[in-house]
């Protein structure tokens, strides 16, 4: 359900309602309920749930013609109150902090086990260890990032500067230079070494120019953070604040070359092919040539850049810049960078301004949470082991799999009966459905953090260490097959993901849990949960972007000139149908930036709804709590993205995230599904009503 993007153009498909970073033909429901009834019990886990929808929450003053969300959800919105240390509360902040506390009690024990030195156990419980010891990072201050700051201070020219960022081995790239590894889009088979913009601190282009009173205070309050962090060094603070001001008007000047989201999620303008020796004639002043040789990559000689004019303006300004401001963006950067890491005011900077102001978020989480998930970021695979081992056996990866092996089925039935798609190009589709990898739980085999030395009294250390790890593990991928077994999320997860270039779906073990489903609720509850989930993850390999890729995962145009269009005029009903929603101060949703998310919503209700009304309970019309089977799916899944957050957190996802808010998650595709006005008599005159004629469907 979440996109997550491994590459900031597409890719890993993730909700981004997490800390942003937020994934059945005849389908058996004891299929689906047995799932989470082979979860092992632990002496930690809540007793069994009795419950499984929320009547209480609803408001029933609300016509559910009207709004849907709030119909199901209201009362819950009006009586919630967002914990301090959240920038939001629901359903998935509920279920990430649930699998939180259960990361915890893994690596406390694995703290105090006095495991074998190398061993998993010993890597994850020193990790955390380290990473709990206030006293001591507290002690060192800054001193962990002082040498680093020594050789940004000694730098003379720009020709120096990219020297240090490529030879950096726990930050490759820097600030300037960003890239990620992965499959080539039009040979997908073949790892490449992908550039991507890069250059600012604040989320994207427009936080820099917009003129409204909310970002303005923004950009004030980036100049106020980056010079607290200086004055922390032991600048004089009316210096310290020159150097952000001019950080900051450097930063804008760079930002115009900066694509827009709703731009980047177009695969084929972010898809540039160049040989290196043509880059470095055209750029002479990143001498690309020079650069990939510091960066260790001598045997490149063929990158993707996916934004070219980013790294075209760079080659023009950066020997216009004074050498000072070059150092002083580098040393900003690495205290930024690094701030988490450091003693206490550091960090609360940090958080002050990149958590609290943009995103509205009061209160820091507790210590553990911030240790768990650098741990889960750093060494995912190692804590992920020892994750599904406690709450996630192999039985219910093997049912899962089955589970979306139905549904399979269902979409296959649904693209053989389109009425707009052409024989020729159904028949490529259906090849690519059937092909697709799925992924459950965890990955087959795990990644080996062996090279990682782990101190219990280096926090600071165990964090570059892993970075270098990661930067070795990439680069040996560079040219070379693609590991279609590689997973892009960890274990405990909970998020799910559709990555075209490898044709997949992937599910990891932390969202296989109520809400999504549990093995004591009815089918309804199931398939508006994760049923659904599974849907939205399909309907991806299909959407405006996951379209382009054919079966085996390569970039390229494999429909027929008519069905393509076709396609881009049911596409853009869904577009013009999220550009009228508002939120705040009629702040509109973008509906070109929502628009694979909306209608993988869109899928997944109709693959879900019809894999339902498979099962013994979707063909009866008998009532639990007063609803229909109908009405209970529908409820259940809008239960599922009961969802509130901040203002803050919801101004800024309005701009940079591809996911609508989770009212119109639920009321967008409704809109468009005739069993939900059967259930609920929707009528003409109530808001959510659309003439069939009017109505978005695609797959």
């Amino acid at each position: 359900m979440m996109r997550t993007f491994l590459r900031q153009t597409r890719s890993l498909y993730k909700i981004t309602f997490l800390m942003i970073t937020l994934k059945q033909t005849l389908i058996s429901a004891a299929w689906l309920m047995a799932v989470i009834a082979c979860r092992q019990k632990d002496k930690d886990e809540t007793p069994a749930r009795t419950s499984f929808f929320d009547k209480s929450g609803m408001d029933t003053t609300v016509a559910p013609g009207n709004d849907f969300f709030t119909y199901a959800n209201g009362n819950w919105v009006k009586k919630t109150q967002i914990p301090g240390d959240q920038t939001g509360w629901g359903s998935f902040y509920q279920l990430y902090e649930e699998n939180e506390r259960k990361t915890k009690t893994i690596l406390e024990e694995a703290a105090k086990a006095n495991a074998a030195a190398g061993s998993i156990e010993q890597q994850v419980g020193d990790f955390y260890a380290s990473g709990m010891d206030t006293a001591a990072i507290d002690k060192r201050g800054y001193d962990p990032v002082k040498a680093e700051l020594a050789k940004i201070n000694a730098l003379t020219d720009y020709k120096q500067v990219l020297t240090y960022l490529a030879t950096n081995d726990a930050n490759r790239g820097g600030k300037f230079i960003g890239f990620y590894v992965g499959a080539d889009d039009r040979q997908s088979s073949i790892n490449r070494i992908n550039f991507l913009q890069a250059g600012l601190s604040l989320p994207e282009k427009d936080y820099y120019t917009r003129s409204d009173e909310a970002t303005k205070k923004i950009r004030a309050a980036f100049v106020a953070y980056v010079a607290k962090l200086f004055t922390l060094t032991g600048v004089d603070s009316v210096q310290a604040k020159q150097k952000g001001q001019a950080i900051l008007a450097f930063e804008t000047n760079l930002a115009k070359s900066h694509k827009s989201p709703t731009d980047l999620r177009d695969p084929v303008a972010n898809y540039n092919k160049f040989a290196v020796a043509d880059l470095t004639k055209r750029m002479p002043t990143l001498n690309w040539r020079s650069l990939l040789d510091n960066m260790s990559l001598t045997k490149v000689d063929t990158v993707l850049v996916a934004q070219p004019g980013y790294y075209q303006a760079l080659d023009k300004l950066l020997p216009t810049v004074p050498i000072a401001l070059l150092k002083d963006q580098l040393a900003f950067d690495c205290l930024d960078r690094n701030a988490t890491l450091l003693s206490k005011p550091f960090e609360q900077a940090h958080f002050e301004f990149n958590s609290k102001t943009l995103y509205g978020q009061p209160q820091m989480p507790e210590r553990w949470k911030r240790i768990g998930r650098r741990i889960d970021g750093a060494m995912g695979e190692a804590l992920g082991q020892l994750w599904v081992k406690k709450y996630f056996p192999a039985e219910a990866k093997e049912r899962m799999l089955t589970l979306v092996d139905n549904l399979q089925k269902v979409y296959r039935e649904r693209i053989e009966k389109l009425d707009w798609m052409a024989p020729e190009t159904k028949k490529v589709a259906l090849v690519k459905l059937d092909r697709f990898l799925k992924k459950i739980g965890y990955p087959d085999k795990w990644k080996d953090y062996s090279d990682i030395k782990v101190g219990r009294d280096d926090y600071y250390g165990n964090v570059q260490r892993a970075n270098q790890h990661r930067y070795r593990e990439d680069f040996a991928k560079i040219n070379q097959p693609v590991d279609r077994m590689e997973w892009g999320m960890t274990p405990p997860t909970v998020n799910a993901y559709a990555n075209p270039t490898n044709n997949e779906v992937v599910f990891p073990a932390g969202i296989l849990q109520f809400p999504f489903f549990d093995k004591d609720a009815d089918d309804a509850i199931n398939y508006g949960g994760i049923g659904m989930v599974i849907g939205h993850e399909m309907t991806h390999l299909f959407d405006d972007q996951g379209r382009q890729y054919d079966a085996n995962g390569n970039l390229r145009d494999w429909w027929t000139k008519q069905d393509a269009e076709r396609f881009k005029t049911k596409a853009e009903v869904v577009v013009n149908q999220y550009n009228g929603y508002t939120v705040l101060d009629n702040l509109h949703l973008n509906g070109r930036l929502t628009l694979g998310e909306n209608l993988a919503d869109l899928g997944g209700i109709n693959l879900a709804y019809q894999a339902f009304k498979l099962t013994e309970q979707g063909k009866s019309t008998d009532k639990i709590d007063g609803f229909t089977p109908d009405q209970r799916f529908f409820l259940g899944f809008a239960q599922v993205w009961r969802i509130k957050v901040r203002d803050e957190t919801e101004r800024a996802r309005v701009t940079t995230d591809p996911h609508s808010p989770a009212k119109f998650r639920v009321n967008g595709p409704l809109a468009n599904f005739e069993p939900f006005y059967r259930a609920f008599n929707v009528k003409p005159g109530e808001k959510l009503y659309k003439p069939e004629t009017a109505q978005a469907r695609i797959w």
